[in-house]
């Protein structure tokens, strides 16, 4: 007797190495689901909402390299994913997404047809298709699984029909294997890049979270070519930041003095990353007299002005190549490379009535494990994190390169869940917290310890930047103070409230030894909106012009 599509579908996400698939259980998968039930190598989460759903096969994808697989039903299921979806596009990160289609059958009379929602994909997505026959499916899949991780890696979207799974397949089952890599001409490249490495006077690197793979070798050109290595926007686990050679974090209100190194710098080495807003801070860098090489596959085609070469290769070759044939420098650390640690230090806040933001990171820093997996949202509060918590392992920071907030919570579930060994912690503010944070429930469902930090100062504080400089006052931005730890005890974790800086310490320690999810409610002081800014000061500056 033959197995159906369902039961196909699971052997070839165990071939493909899938560990878990990420859903809200729908109607339109349950032959689906039902054949997980008897394969312990792929496991089922369910989750709270569609779009907790995606961010979490994006953020296992993300940490680990390998993509999870996302179900999404028709309609209001498949449109709750976008985010999700969109996100792991930006990010390059291998996924793939199983949507519902109309079925294959006759309609019901009276019922309302399926939306298939599958188009709305594609512009956000590296492939997108539909399965218009119950045995297309399986061949989809695998070649979905391929597709996902090759070259640029990112999510495919696969429509498959609701009545497709429990139909009989009796084909020989299709390979999820990747195609051989294209390494492009390596060898002659990386020629050129040596000899302009040994040309320039400055050359600095620019690395993100595709040279995750070639970290150690990344290390080791550093080291013998003197190159001040840069970290990408979100991408700081890629380069530790206690090296010597590290330059900064290229982020959101960044101190002037990181781009010392960039600025004066004749050659840029942009090493598996995107060139994103953020990273070239609006654009700014590379300049038109910079010359940029570019490394990585599937490379996007940029305009510039300036000279720019792309190499067309993975990064741990290409630095392999490089460090045989660039010539070692015994240039020393500049000035402007030493300094940039300093500005990773906490600011002294033994004055400060209320809470400091900084505080918390640099209590969580002290007390956590070295290699904890620290996840985040968009917000104001996210500069502190960025600034103080010093990454220094690999695989630890978990963060979109858009401004999606509601990513922390359910990309820590995953991530607990991906990592059951190491210590997860959610950086998220009040708002973020809000919107996906009912998957704290997921994760005391399945028993994945995480810590939600919740940074609470009830204000939306980029906005309130944003007022404070253009208009001198505030308008619509404050938003009400919620007992997150009473919220987190009604959903089955332990819930702490921190309103006093000397509490920080005890609680943040007892909650760390916990096994058990747990929320730490922290009121922090809503005038530190920024490391390098009060919002007291903005109004006051503002005044006398209003």
């Amino acid at each position: 007797m033959g197995t159906t599509v369902a039961q196909t579908a699971v052997r070839i996400l165990i071939v493909a190495g899938v560990r878990r698939v990420y859903s809200v259980v729908g109607e339109s998968f349950l032959e689906l689901l039902d054949a997980l039930r008897r394969e312990r190598a792929v496991t089922p989460v369910s989750a709270r909402h569609d779009s907790g759903a995606a961010f979490m096969a994006e953020a296992e994808g993300k940490l680990t390299g390998h993509p999870a697989v996302l179900l999404a039903s028709r309609g209001p299921s498949a449109a709750g994913a976008v985010l999700g979806v969109q996100t792991a596009y930006q990010d390059q990160t291998p996924m793939v997404a199983l949507l519902e289609t109309p079925p294959l059958g006759p309609v019901i009379p009276g019922e309302v047809p399926a939306s298939d929602l599958t188009g709305m994909f594609e512009p956000i997505s590296k492939w997108c298709a539909r399965a218009d026959e119950p045995d297309e499916v399986p061949h989809l899949l695998a070649e979905g699984l391929a597709r996902c991780r090759e070259r640029r890696p990112g999510p495919v979207v696969l429509g498959v029909p609701s009545d497709a799974w429990g139909v009989p397949y009796d084909s020989a089952k299709p390979a999820a294997t990747l195609r051989p890599p294209v390494c492009g001409t390596l060898g002659r490249s990386a020629e050129a890049v040596a000899a302009l490495v040994d040309e320039a006077r400055y050359p600095v690197v620019i690395v993100g979270g595709r040279a995750q793979s070639a970290r150690e070798e990344l290390i080791a050109v550093a080291d013998e070519l003197s190159l001040p290595v840069y970290n990408a926007f979100r991408r700081q686990d890629a380069f530790p930041e206690n090296h010597e050679r590290y330059a900064g974090h290229l982020g959101l209100g960044i101190p002037a003095r990181q781009l010392d190194a960039l600025e004066r710098a004749d050659l840029v080495l942009a090493l598996g990353t995107q060139l994103d807003e953020v990273t070239t801070q609006g654009y700014r860098y590379p300049t038109a007299q910079q010359t940029l090489v570019l490394v990585g596959t599937g490379l996007e085609e940029q305009s510039r002005r300036g000279l720019t070469f792309r190499v067309d290769s993975e990064v741990e070759p290409f630095l392999r190549e490089l460090r045989s044939l660039a010539s070692p420098r015994t240039r020393r650390a500049s000035a402007a490379n030493a300094a940039v640690h300093t500005f990773m230090t906490p600011p002294d806040t033994s004055r400060e009535s209320r809470v400091h933001p900084a505080d918390v990171v640099r209590v969580l820093r002290k007390l956590a494990p070295e290699d904890t997996i620290v996840t985040s949202d968009a917000g104001n509060f996210a500069q502190f994190m960025h600034r103080y918590w010093c990454f220094t392992q690999p695989r630890s920071q978990l963060g979109p390169s858009s401004a999606v907030m509601g990513y922390a919570v359910p990309a820590a579930v995953a991530a607990k869940l991906a990592e059951p060994r190491r210590t997860v912690v959610a950086m998220v503010g009040d708002a973020g917290t809000l919107m996906t944070g009912q998957e704290l429930e997921t994760a005391v469902r399945y028993r994945a310890p995480v810590m939600v930090v919740v940074f609470q100062n009830g204000l939306h504080g980029a906005l309130a930047v944003h007022q404070a400089r253009t208009h001198g006052r505030l308008s619509g931005v404050t938003v009400p103070i919620v007992d997150f730890a009473s919220w987190a005890r009604g959903l089955g974790a332990a819930g702490y409230t921190v309103d006093d800086r000397d509490q920080l310490e005890p609680i943040v320690a007892s909650a760390l030894v916990r096994q058990r999810p747990c929320v730490l409610d922290v009121r922090t002081d809503p005038d530190v909106v920024t490391p390098d800014v009060r919002l007291s000061t903005l109004l006051g500056a503002a005044r006398p012009g209003a």
